[in-house]
């Protein structure tokens, strides 16, 4: 674990080194935990079970032309998916990309100069183009609200009844497991705090309550009992929720206990900025059709965020503002009043970060072009670094996993002899951790811990052998 100021940091570059890839308060969904249909666990090598992808190991998708765009470039609109896969294709979303050839992207019109050079300040001291379409009100709109009424307004994406399983899937749903070691964080957490009379599970952007339910499931009974569970979620409660779990739309406040938002922050709307043939960062417009166009210069905070965070220096780059994202997190942490807050998702850091940028549809189990119709989910990758408050930590999914007693080691060959049908449960087992901690897919999602009163150092930082025995009261994966 290394210190960086006054954040630990560990590996979180996304496999192929180099690049990888919220809903209002509420967020994003469980679904895509995507690391490209990893579903199958294969034996390779002495300690872990190989996860493999239908294309090899990683399994990186690289859609569309290469090279640096202008204003005029025209990328063609991908296939649409009409027909939703069985469940055994959904992907797992986002494979981190390596950010060497634009993400898929819908059409694409000239810019006018007149958007992007005539700018004004009303009264109230904000800049704005003196142009409404620029400014979101016409047919072209900022992402931000493009993508909020996309996903989150009375038709949008996650109000759907089939919910994000019916796209996607995540760690979630890739295995019981993954709720279990949320389990085993929870009771971590629970004799840090000193085994309080009310120990909080806030699960952020719960989807359909797969986590909470699965993690209620999990804790052993004297904990479960002293448990206070919520579901943040803003589509309506499925039907058979557990009675114990409180649906809410907004992040309770003043808890004590653990906040986890798996794959939430991707999901935050955000606007996107690309560089002019002068190096000036422009907002990115888009029609409802996806066809986008260059807006008003960037100015203001967003502007000073890109110099912090996202420099775009070369024509054609592209950056993901992820001022909305970093308040978004602030907002869930501040609602902790001592505890643990973990975010979960696919990441990059300044260092890494890709020059398209990540924006990308999803729908029926592929990946499609970004269209602000509420046919598909949107998702961009998570600037993380920028996320991430004073005393943060900041490991990959594997490592996690990992410290949390979680191992894709396979059982002793000879077990098959003495006792087959512990073998089988043992083999399968091992697949499914291999899957959520394998390096090219779910497990290099990156975990962003942020402790609240506590030291947070001894719940994820020191990684434990994978079969360590955990405290008394975790349950075991």
């Amino acid at each position: 674990m290394q210190v960086m100021g006054e954040m630990a940091v560990g590996t979180v570059a996304a496999p192929r080194a180099g690049f990888s890839r919220p809903r209002g308060v509420c967020g994003g969904a469980r679904g895509r935990g995507r690391a490209r249909a990893v579903s199958r666990a294969r034996a390779a090598g002495p300690e872990d079970v190989s996860v493999r992808g239908p294309r090899g190991p990683t399994d990186v998708s690289l859609r569309g032309p290469r090279g640096p765009r202008g204003p005029e470039y025209v990328p063609v609109r991908g296939p649409s998916v009409r027909n939703a896969p069985s469940e055994q294709d959904l992907s797992v979303r986002n494979t981190p990309r390596t950010g060497l050839s634009p993400p898929p992207r819908a059409r694409r019109r000239a810019r006018s100069p007149s958007l992007a050079d005539v700018t004004e300040t009303t009264p109230g001291g904000e800049t704005t183009s003196g142009n409404p379409v620029a400014d979101g009100a016409g047919a072209g709109r900022g992402w931000r609200a493009a993508m909020a009424q996309a996903l989150y307004g009375p038709e949008g994406f996650y109000r759907r009844p089939e919910g994000p399983a019916g796209h996607f899937r995540t760690s979630v749903h890739a295995s019981p497991l993954f709720a279990s070691a949320v389990a085993r964080l929870l009771c971590r957490v629970d004799e840090a705090l000193g085994h309080p009379g009310e120990l909080a599970f806030v699960d952020m952007a719960a989807g359909r309550g797969e986590l909470v339910a699965g993690v209620l499931s999990a804790l052993p009974a004297e904990v479960a009992a002293r448990t206070l569970a919520y579901a943040v979620e803003l589509a309506d409660p499925p039907a058979g929720l557990d009675p114990a779990v409180r649906w809410v739309a907004e992040p309770p406040r003043g808890v004590r206990g653990l906040l986890f938002a798996n794959e939430w922050l991707d999901n935050v709307p955000l606007d996107i900025a690309e560089a002019d043939f002068e190096g000036r960062p422009h907002l990115v417009l888009v029609d409802a059709d996806g066809t986008e166009s260059l807006g008003a210069p960037v100015g203001g905070p967003e502007a000073e965020w890109l110099r912090r965070w996202w420099p775009l220096r070369t024509p054609g780059a592209r950056a993901e503002i992820g001022l909305t994202r970093d308040a978004a997190w602030a907002e869930a942490v501040a609602g902790v009043e001592r505890g643990l807050a973990v975010a979960v998702d696919y990441a990059h850091t300044r260092e890494a970060r890709p020059p398209f940028g990540t924006l990308t549809g999803f729908r029926a189990g592929r990946d499609c072009p970004p269209v602000p119709d509420g046919s598909c989910d949107l998702t961009a990758h998570v600037a993380v670094d920028a996320c991430a408050l004073p005393g943060a930590l900041l490991l990959t999914q594997r490592t996690a996993l990992h410290a949390l007693g979680l191992s894709g080691t396979r059982p002793p060959l000879s077990l098959a002899s003495s006792d087959p049908a512990a073998y089988l449960r043992a083999l399968t087992h091992a697949g499914a951790a291999a899957e959520l901690t394998a390096p090219g897919g779910l497990g290099g999602f990156s975990w962003l811990a942020q402790p609240v009163g506590i030291d947070g150092r001894g719940l994820l930082g020191d990684v434990e052998p994978p079969d360590a025995a955990d405290s008394r009261n975790c349950p075991r994966g």
